[in-house]
């Protein structure tokens, strides 16, 4: 058996590139060290989703890019710190497949940090398992922020596809939003989670080869030992349009109730399609609702639907706050953040903020949650919130807000951050 990379390399990973036609992220295959073969293959782009196909070792490396901070695990190592994957080493399993905690250290390989890890294992059955972990492998190999999982390896040993990250060691946010025996979280920390989330998605728009996220979710924020949220899981991510683009087309993937409606609609998709999604997850937040819960009321079962129009009504707004918040937050922190909320959900995606604009809306709500007298009062200020009704209502007149807009009168969205 062999492994992605040697022993002696740090690590070697694919290199994305997006190709103009069809406007695919292209992936190089990762070099796959198997039994010798004779026979040369020759791949085409399709082949890179079928983990059957052999790799050509040699002119993989020719195509690769190394990545010294991620690191090649063999099989048997993973095997070695998650105790053969036991069943009582299980984080949670999703789509992609089944994540383990694990620990690294110089027993495993000298010269390792001593480091706790979640290992994620590819299902072998799932349909788009191999690309969505080459896809993984491409966009964090190469991305590093403090709002982004980090990526510390991988491995692909034979037909087995596993993904090593660090462990994030209060879950996801879902988990603490939504667990009947989770303590409520406080608005301040809600505040801080959304900021956090913001500034990972920000960052991915304004790459310099921009990145939509496409799957952003409360499952797929995960918070460390501080609180501190953490994007992850980009199976799902796909390189922004470029040049002169207003979009990428591509099928219709991701998760209902967080999908922009013109995605959804068209498969078309833009940098605005995650600010929706981010106005999806900020009102789970808010409200301590899941974005779809078949549970309730026929009305209420959409998020969406039932609270959106109430974030527009000085009456109602604070009836859909979370009472589990025993009204411990600031009225006018929560007007803001409402009024930021009813702009991301906009149905016109032009109208929908920029999340550079979004990370400006939400720093000042870090410090009112703590050092505000706390207490629910008469709304004095009715909704939207006029200095930011001419922000974000100015996206649709002015077209861009970013310093190199990219503009252009048709398509679903007139701007792409760069």
């Amino acid at each position: 058996m062999g492994n992605c990379g040697t022993r002696e390399e740090s690590a070697v990973v694919a290199h994305a590139h997006t190709h103009a036609q069809a406007q695919e992220v292209r992936m190089f295959p990762l070099p796959v060290n198997n039994a010798p073969s004779e026979k040369k293959h020759s791949r085409s782009i399709s082949d890179l989703s079928d983990p059957s196909t052999p790799c050509n070792t040699e002119d993989s490396r020719k195509n690769a890019v190394l990545y010294t901070h991620v690191i090649a695990f063999t099989l048997f190592e993973l095997e070695t710190i998650t105790k053969s994957f036991r069943s009582d080493y299980v984080l949670g399993e999703g789509g992609f497949g089944t994540v383990y905690k694990g620990y690294i250290d110089e027993n495993v390989r000298v010269g390792l940090k001593s480091l706790p890890v979640a290992v994620k294992v590819l299902n072998k059955e799932g349909l788009q398992g191999h690309r969505e972990w080459l896809t993984e492998v491409n966009f964090l190999g190469q991305l590093r922020h403090p709002n982004l999982v980090k990526l510390i390896g991988y491995c692909c040993e034979d037909d087995h596809r596993l993904l090593v990250y660090e462990f994030m060691f209060r879950g996801s946010l879902e988990n603490h939003l939504f667990r009947k025996a989770a303590v409520p979280l406080s608005w301040g920390t809600r505040m801080m989670i959304a900021l956090g989330a913001a500034k990972g998605l920000a960052f991915l728009h304004n790459a310099e080869k921009p990145v939509i996220y496409r799957d952003f979710k409360t499952s797929n924020i995960l918070l460390d030992s501080d609180y501190t949220a953490k994007l992850s899981d980009f199976g799902l991510a796909k390189a922004g349009p470029q040049g002169d683009e207003t979009h990428v087309s591509t099928r219709v993937m991701g998760t209902y109730g967080y999908a922009a409606p013109e995605y959804v609609m068209t498969g078309h998709l833009t940098a605005r399609s995650d600010v929706y999604s981010f106005g999806v997850v900020l009102l789970e937040l808010l409200t301590g609702r899941r974005s779809v819960d078949k549970t309730r009321p026929g009305k209420e079962q959409s998020l969406v639907d039932w609270a959106r129009p109430k974030l527009n009504d000085k009456r109602k707004l604070l009836q859909i706050i979370d009472p589990r918040l025993e009204n411990q937050y600031s009225v006018r922190a929560a007007q803001k953040a409402c009024s930021l909320a009813y702009y991301c959900l906009s149905q016109n995606p032009k109208a929908r903020p920029l999340m550079s604009d979004v990370v400006e809306t939400l720093e000042p709500l870090q410090s009112s949650g703590a050092n505000e007298v706390l207490r629910q009062g008469p709304v004095s200020v009715g909704l939207p919130d006029y200095q930011m009704h001419q922000k974000f209502a100015g996206n649709i007149a002015a077209g861009c807000k970013s310093q190199k807009p990219d503009c252009s009168p048709a398509g679903p969205t007139a701007c792409r951050v760069k």
